[in-house]
């Protein structure tokens, strides 16, 4: 008898609707309601006292959940955290709460208590996970249709002249670039559109395509872009340099940490070569990410 093994894609979903995807109305009330859904203020200024931006980001697990989960669930967070005091104690708590929420409302295979409590090394209990989402769900007012810099990709992508070949390639660095932005607090008062096209623009420059189109090219690319979701062209670059720097100051203490802990396993002096990966000069070289 004879046993095969086929590695097949486990996410389900369903083909764009052209009636949507190529409707300008539907992108047009994305832009108009997106601001509905941001925190209502910056909340370690005004709200919250014993949580700092640094644990936000320690909230920032990694999962095993769609690219729409991870955004829309960071979305939820700053929302709650923005209106509610909360100890730092339960931070976590709240954090895995948001990531369930969002798994049910995007994810064709949402995310179960008992996984998420797996993944908080059972820190936490299923019972505490499901009252908590009671408490979320009243803070938010059950609004969890929230617009985010996902929504807007295809969109933007549509009105591009990109090359077909690389649609694949680009979508998935625009995804890469909105996840790492969903981590720093900085752009948690940031409008979704102009986030989403910031890591477009920064996808596109950093891939260097081989494109003979001149509208994919420095100013002509964000001239473009700030068009499309009416951006200025100037808060265009600067959320763009922005994302550029986030993404550089993550690369860098993923190499720290990476030389700690070679430098454990050797227990031997710093390398030159490691050295050398420090001097890097601009997110442009970067081909693949893995956050």
């Amino acid at each position: 008898m004879e046993l095969l093994c086929l590695e097949m894609d486990t996410i389900i979903r369903a083909r764009p609707d052209p009636n949507l995807l190529y409707d300008d109305r539907v992108l047009q009330s994305l832009l108009t309601i997106e601001e509905r859904f941001l925190p209502q203020c910056s909340y370690f200024k005004c709200v919250q006292k014993d949580i700092q931006p640094f644990m936000r980001r320690m909230v920032c697990e990694e999962q095993k959940c769609e690219e729409e989960v991870f955004p829309l669930a960071m979305n939820y967070l700053d929302r709650f955290l923005a209106v509610v005091p909360t100890r730092k104690c339960n931070l976590q708590l709240l954090g895995a709460v948001c990531m369930f929420l969002a798994s049910k409302l995007k994810e064709t295979r949402p995310l179960t208590a008992e996984k998420l409590c797996i993944y908080t090394d059972n820190s936490i209990r299923p019972q505490e996970l499901l009252e908590w989402e009671l408490v979320v769900l009243g803070k938010l007012k059950w609004n969890l249709a929230a617009v985010t810099p996902n929504d807007f990709i295809e969109h933007i992508m549509r009105k591009l002249p990109l090359p077909e070949d690389k649609l694949d390639l680009i979508r998935k660095h625009v995804q890469t670039f909105i996840a790492l932005c969903a981590t720093d607090f900085t752009f948690a008062m940031y409008p979704p559109s102009m986030i989403a096209t910031g890591s477009m623009a920064a996808a596109i420059c950093g891939l260097q395509l081989n494109s003979t189109n001149c509208s994919l090219w420095g100013e002509n690319l964000t001239e473009l872009l700030a068009k499309i979701t009416n951006t200025e062209v100037d808060v265009l670059k600067e959320c763009q340099e922005q994302i550029e720097r986030v993404l550089m100051n993550n690369l860098r203490e993923g190499r720290r940490q990476q030389q700690k802990q070679q430098q454990q396993e050797q227990g031997g002096p710093r390398s030159k070569a490691l050295d050398d990966q420090d001097q890097s000069s601009t997110p442009t070289d970067v081909r693949d990410i893995n956050l």
